[in-house]
């Protein structure tokens, strides 16, 4: 995100220093503040309100949430292999800013988050001891299989086409047509000027909502987390809201530090840092780890994975209970996290795509981070799952009986040599991605609240990162893990449709493009030629 912020190149975007929208910001903020005083007065209530609406929306709606998942994989490999993928994000003579190595990398450096930290262990280990929808025995190697296949399933192509999605169609609206980098300036073919009045406000004012409580279920299962490594480095308690809580607000404290201070550069270093410690720690594992188990586990994986997907992308549960809240707990919570976190990757991505086709976009955007998160579960997942299976390895368990999520990672480096330096450069890791992280999302949450300006004023980013901190500790005081995956599906759910309405607009949109546009660049060069000298050269 920093590269937002340090090349404001754009002509399409909002002049510098535009005025604060006074109305977005103002229902936003207000709506967001509001939020965080009912939770922290009354947790228990906010909890018991929040569960009660989640079970109608995905006993209603559930459906509707893996049906648009779907769309979206779709739609985005329809866009890449028809004659639309020629098209170019910008004007026609338009190239990209990035050389594709360093575009690649930043897509790398998206990926690469506190989700994949949490999880890249947790997840397999869980599906292990308990496996998805019930379909086999806990602990056996079937259940190992499907461990990993649905750890796939959830970090693969569908969460990358929804980010792929969202960014087209900022990228396209904002840089060839240049309608604004907004999320309301996508539905200029839908609601014409009403994009830029109430209609489209209200868009972003749900846009800043969705960035919000994505951005705060995140911080919140780094905060779970970081006590679970302090506890396994001094054994100090860890697992404790109130430590959590304090996590929280010492790490927010650094973030409103770095935003007033003006050390962006600075965070941008640590960042590019993180990503790059982030695939030692996956080096090392690799290497020191069950290298052969974790090829081969990578391997039967991605079969297992691709030849299910079409079965697992349209499953509901809607025959078994079991099931149904297998998938509400899991795979429901997941789309609805990637939806909510689609407004900050998605005009992320979009900014650094500039000047690339919609296929060349697509394919990078889709393909390229998913295998990188299929080679991360593989490593990470796959020694779990040995230590397990093979070797014996008994997995922290909570006083329930469940999997220990925020300590699983911290207690599978600790079989491994140099364990005290790897566990503290976890640490270490999750909370430089929860400073970097609270820094790009309230950026993009200040430039909704800006016009779209790519510079936000400070005073808004500072605003909107204490706002996701706040949030993440009133979640996580109301009901830990729970309270963040309830609400994200409850905010996420009017963004979806959003997102359905974005497809809509690009889809009318690129019908409009001239048979010209459409075409590959060779063909178009000869075609012009053709038309100057129809009767040859």
């Amino acid at each position: 995100m920093a590269e937002i912020k340090e090349r404001p190149t754009s002509a399409s975007a909002a002049p510098r220093g535009a005025p604060i929208d006074r109305l977005v910001f103002g229902v936003a903020a207000t709506l967001s503040v509001a939020f965080v005083l009912v939770g922290a007065v009354w947790p228990e209530e906010t909890s018991e309100r929040a569960t009660s609406v989640l079970g109608w929306v995905t006993g209603n709606f559930g459906w509707l949430f893996v049906l648009t998942s779907c769309g979206f994989v779709i739609f985005s490999a329809y866009l890449a292999l028809s004659r639309y993928g020629n098209i170019k994000l910008g004007p026609d003579d338009s190239e990209p800013e990035f050389s594709t190595v360093s575009w690649v990398s930043m897509m790398f450096a998206t990926g690469m988050g506190i989700g994949l930290m949490f999880w890249g262990v947790a997840e397999p280990l869980t599906h292990f001891n308990a496996p998805p929808l019930g379909e086999a025995t806990p602990g056996s190697p079937r259940a190992a299989e499907l461990a990993m296949q649905y750890s796939f399933f959830h970090w693969g192509l569908h969460p990358w086409a929804m980010y792929a999605v969202i960014g087209l169609a900022i990228g396209y609206f904002a840089y060839r047509k240049g309608y604004g980098n907004l999320i309301s300036a996508t539905f200029r073919p839908l609601l014409g000027e009403k994009a830029t009045q109430g209609p489209g406000r209200a868009i972003d004012v749900v846009a800043i909502f969705a960035t919000l409580f994505g951005s705060a279920t995140s911080l919140g299962l780094g905060a779970l987390q970081i006590t679970g490594g302090l506890d396994n480095v001094f054994g100090s308690g860890a697992g404790s809201k109130t430590l959590a809580v304090i996590v929280i607000a010492v790490l927010t404290g650094c973030f409103v530090l770095s935003a007033v201070s003006g050390v962006e550069r600075g965070i941008k270093y640590l960042s590019n840092a993180n990503a790059i410690a982030a695939a030692l720690l996956a080096f090392f594992l690799f290497v020191v780890g069950p290298t052969v188990f974790i090829l081969s586990t990578f391997t039967q994986s991605m079969g297992a994975y691709l030849t299910q997907l079409p079965a697992m992308s349209f499953t509901t549960g809607v025959f078994e209970e079991q099931a149904s809240s297998w998938l509400s707990g899991w795979t429901i919570f997941y789309w609805a996290w990637w939806i909510s976190w689609t407004p900050f990757v998605g005009m992320f991505i979009a900014r650094i795509s500039k000047g690339r086709t919609i296929r060349e976009f697509v394919i990078y955007v889709v393909l390229v981070p998913s295998l990188v998160s299929f080679i991360w579960f593989a490593i990470l997942g796959g020694t779990a799952l040995d230590l397990q299976l093979v070797e014996g390895w008994e997995p922290p368990l909570t006083d329930t009986g469940g999997i220990a999520l925020e300590a699983s990672l911290f207690e599978v480096l600790r079989e491994f040599p140099l364990a005290s330096i790897t566990v503290a450069l976890a640490v270490f890791l999750i909370a430089i991605f929860f400073v970097t992280g609270a820094d790009a999302a309230s950026i993009v949450m200040g430039m909704l609240s800006q016009h779209g300006e790519e510079e936000p004023h400070r005073s808004l980013i500072v605003f909107w990162g204490v706002a996701t901190g706040a949030v993440a500790a009133v979640l996580l005081w109301a009901g830990g893990l729970a309270a963040l995956q309830t609400l994200v599906i409850l905010v996420a759910a009017p963004f979806m449709l959003i997102l359905i309405g974005m497809c809509v607009s690009l889809m009318r949109s690129l019908r409009e493009e001239s048979y010209e546009s459409t075409m590959p660049m060779r063909n178009r060069r000869a075609w012009e030629h053709s038309r100057r000298f129809p009767d040859g050269p």
